[in-house]
């Protein structure tokens, strides 16, 4: 998953393997404030920035179905996500990808995705990609963990299991998201998050 990331220059590292192009996140921007939306989920049931915080925290994850990335963390991430709703944290996924060029991740696919892995969150397209570029997304997964100000304070790594193999787990996000809740401050030191670049129009 790659080692901690100090001090980048903005910029995600790419690594291209044939024809897939590998994206670690950025580093996290302490205190930057989630940027405002208003988002479908593939029900077309609408939600807001504001109505989806909760009292402690918000975390945003950019996801989609087809990622070999996501499938190798979803079970996990699905399982903390729900574990950080008895804390105050509110999850919300956003599938940012062009699904016209990936029907894979069309929204009657992403209601199978979510009925599937059993979510107790949204599930939210980003038809335009403005929500994705707003908040410098790179790829899936990519999280964005805030507190109840909606400052940014995490953007790093579900778990330190890659791909999802066997091992001693620990579990990255949710401690991070669970020291936000508590303290409104996230960790110092992050590893960044990595999966196949968002595929933009």
């Amino acid at each position: 998953m790659g080692g901690i990331r100090q001090n980048v220059e903005g910029a995600a590292g790419i690594k291209h393997y044939g024809k897939a192009m590998l994206v670690d996140t950025p580093i996290c921007e302490f205190g930057l404030k989630a940027p405002d939306f208003k988002l479908s989920s593939f029900d077309t049931t609408s939600y807001t920035r504001d109505e989806l915080v909760g009292a402690k925290g918000l975390l945003i994850a950019f996801i989609c179905n087809h990622c070999p990335y996501v499938k190798a963390i979803i079970t996990n991430f699905v399982s903390d996500a729900k574990k950080l709703q008895t804390k105050g944290v509110q999850t919300v996924a956003i599938m940012p990808n062009n699904y016209i060029t990936h029907p894979e991740d069309n929204p009657a696919k992403m209601g199978e995705f979510a009925t599937e892995h059993c979510f107790s969150f949204p599930y939210l397209i980003d038809e335009t990609q403005s929500v994705a570029k707003s908040y410098g997304a790179v790829c899936t997964p990519d999280f964005f963990g805030f507190n109840a100000n909606l400052e940014l304070q995490y953007r790093g790594r579900l778990d330190n299991l890659t791909m999802g193999k066997d091992g001693n787990r620990t579990p990255e996000l949710f401690n991070a998201m669970s020291m936000i809740a508590n303290t409104g401050s996230g960790p110092e030191c992050q590893i960044a998050s990595m999966g196949c670049s968002i595929k933009w129009k």
